[in-house]
């Protein structure tokens, strides 16, 4: 669809825009832009409760058998008896919060929120290319946020079988006392979140491929757009394959087949399942589990390509190369799942196969991170907090994905599999760095958001606090990993060989508990300044991008009268010849101007 026919569809929503009620502004909008600010919102309520769950388990592994009030307080006389926190509350705590932070936050909150906000205004579009569909990606979200907080008031507990759920603890009701009601909502929770995801992911790689305006060519995207279109292909790849893992396992728990169940033995009883395989399982949840690494990854990247080059004032190094160490990587990220599996009884012909294709995906990632940190060489930096978090990402994503060289080769893993070596790696290299991706976005795009400047001194508070907490809470966990700490036990007391690393565990509960604590810092500061901050400018951070060209007030439609064209690539950063250090893309060139990534 070209630029003018795609104007001109949207004239009558322009013209009558400010006939929306509060139900049609405000609720159900069919406006990227509001859709945006609801999965944010929606995210920062779930990532609460993801940390909140985070610094209880932390609290528990600290202080196994102590009475805390707050257990007693939060959890209840069944899964905290005098405040001491049960075994069942505590797998519980950990299956939900691995939940929630990897597919409500990090995937939903991330994506939802700046491919929803980006993809239009960067592309030049009017919106996206179904504002309806949108709408109901979200609303679907929603409803899934909310089946999946009901399950936490369930009699018999929430889902407590790991964030992975693997049968046969999570396919036989009577296995274990989070494998009742908890279990079946958290699977319907995860069946409706992977349609709003397919619905969404549809939607941004549409409004990619068909909507952009003149003179936008592939070549010319800003990198955040090339990793949110490959993020969205990589989702309708692999998430139907998740979705029809938990439609099988819903029916093995209800309905009496056996695809995953085989041979089952309960206090002595034989059970009627035979000829399923919980391995199978493990392959088809993995298929989707090792991409979704990069589904909350890439979103990320993107926004640090973009962060880091204009603040920086420098063009991004390696536009080209940069595009394609995506493409790799959204590849490579399909045929690596079986390193996951290394200690499930694999072939070790197969485990070699899946360690070479490991080994080999950290070619692009090294691309990636050699790329930001020759833009960050000698250019002119603007020390914000965006780009303070723009860099922590870089720091830990190099830090997480070195010991992921370990844990992708075969033989190593299989010693270290089952500790907090595990835990540290993935928290690093996915979850730290995922977030920080999300707060360099949010501090970045705040002002087109919401027409108002965060206050840059608490987000310097913000960024600091978090950074040497996060590794405060992360690098020690190597350590207690060779040293043989098994992950997912909620006391380490009957085992006298451990007894050594518990005041190690004191120490990343501290920091825990204050990173966790500081992140209030943030969401005083977010909530604050949407109605308080200063107001900002059209242009606070002199970017080149197109979304900075349309008008702070938030019109349905974007810009007021015409599409603005493309002339140029985003990164025409200090660029000699011109008076400013910037140089929008929607700004002709000159004659004789040479178009650098060409």
């Amino acid at each position: 669809m070209s630029a003018e026919a795609h104007d001109h569809g949207h004239d009558h929503d322009h013209e009558h825009h400010h006939k929306d009620t509060f139900i049609t502004k405000y609720i159900f909008s069919i406006d990227h832009k509001m859709i945006a600010k609801q999965y944010l919102l929606t995210g920062i309520i779930m990532g609460v409760i993801g940390v909140g769950m985070s610094m209880l388990f932390r609290m528990q592994l600290a202080w196994p058998e102590e009475s805390f009030k707050i257990f007693n307080f939060l959890l209840g006389d069944k899964f905290a008896p005098n405040g001491v926190m049960t075994n069942e509350i505590y797998l519980s705590l950990v299956t939900i919060h691995g939940t929630i932070m990897v597919f409500f936050v990090l995937t939903a909150a991330l994506s939802g929120t700046f491919s929803n906000l980006l993809i239009p205004l960067q592309c030049g579009a009017r919106d996206m290319a179904s504002g309806f569909l949108n709408m109901v990606s979200y609303w679907l979200f929603f409803l899934s946020s909310v089946v999946m907080i009901c399950s936490l008031f369930v009699e018999s507990g929430p889902a407590n079988a790991g964030w992975t759920i693997y049968p046969p603890l999570s396919a036989l009701p009577q296995a274990i006392s989070g494998s009742g009601m908890g279990m079946t909502l958290w699977l319907v929770s995860m069946a409706i979140f992977i349609a709003a995801s397919l619905l969404g992911s549809l939607n941004y790689v549409v409004t990619v491929i068909n909507l952009r305006t003149k003179g936008m060519s592939m070549t010319r995207l800003p990198l955040t757009i090339w990793a949110f279109f490959i993020t969205a292909l990589i989702g309708i790849i692999s998430f139907p394959v998740l979705l029809s893992a938990a439609l099988m396992l819903i029916m093995d728990r209800s309905f009496g087949t056996s695809f995953f169940l085989s041979d089952i033995y309960i206090a002595g009883e034989v059970l009627h399942y035979q000829g399923g395989s919980p391995v199978l399982f493990e392959h088809l949840f993995w298929f989707l589990g090792h991409p979704e690494v990069y589904i909350v990854l890439l979103p990320a990247l993107g926004i640090t390509s973009e962060v880091i080059a204009t603040n920086s004032r420098k063009p991004i190094f390696g536009y080209r190369a940069m595009i394609m160490s995506i493409i790799a990587i959204a590849f490579l990220s399909t045929i690596v799942w079986g390193h996951h599996m290394f200690i499930s009884g694999m072939n070790p012909f197969l485990g070699s196969v899946f360690t070479f294709t490991t080994l080999l995906i950290a070619i692009p990632s090294a691309v990636k991170a050699f790329n930001y940190i020759t833009t960050l060489w000698k250019g002119n930096l603007q020390l914000n907090p965006a780009m303070l978090f723009s860099i922590g990402l870089v720091s830990t994503f190099i830090t997480g994905g070195l010991t992921g060289i370990i844990l992708g080769d075969s033989t190593l893993d299989i010693n270290v599999h089952d500790t907090y070596f595990v835990v540290a790696h993935f928290h690093l290299v996915m979850g730290i760095s995922a977030l920080y991706g999300m707060f360099a976005g949010i501090y970045h795009w705040f002002p087109k958001m919401y027409g108002r400047m965060l206050n840059k001194n608490l987000g310097y508070i913000h960024f600091w606090v978090t950074a040497i907490c996060a590794y405060g809470v992360f690098f020690p966990m190597h350590f207690i990993g060779m040293a043989g700490l098994p992950r997912r036990y909620y006391t380490n007391t009957n085992f006298p060989l451990f007894d050594d690393l518990q005041n190690v565990n004191v120490v990343i509960t501290m920091f825990a508990l204050v990173g966790g604590v500081f992140q209030l810092v943030f969401l005083y500061n977010f909530f604050s300044s949407i109605f308080y901050g200063k107001k900002t400018v059209q242009n606070p951070w002199k970017s080149n991008t197109l979304e900075w060209t349309a008008p702070i007030k938030h019109i349905h439609g974007n810009w007021e009268g015409e599409i603005p064209h493309v002339h140029r690539w985003p990164y025409d950063y200090s660029k000699p010849g011109h008076d400013d250090d910037f140089v929008p893309q929607n700004v002709p060139m000159k004659e004789g101007e040479e178009q650098l990534h060409h």
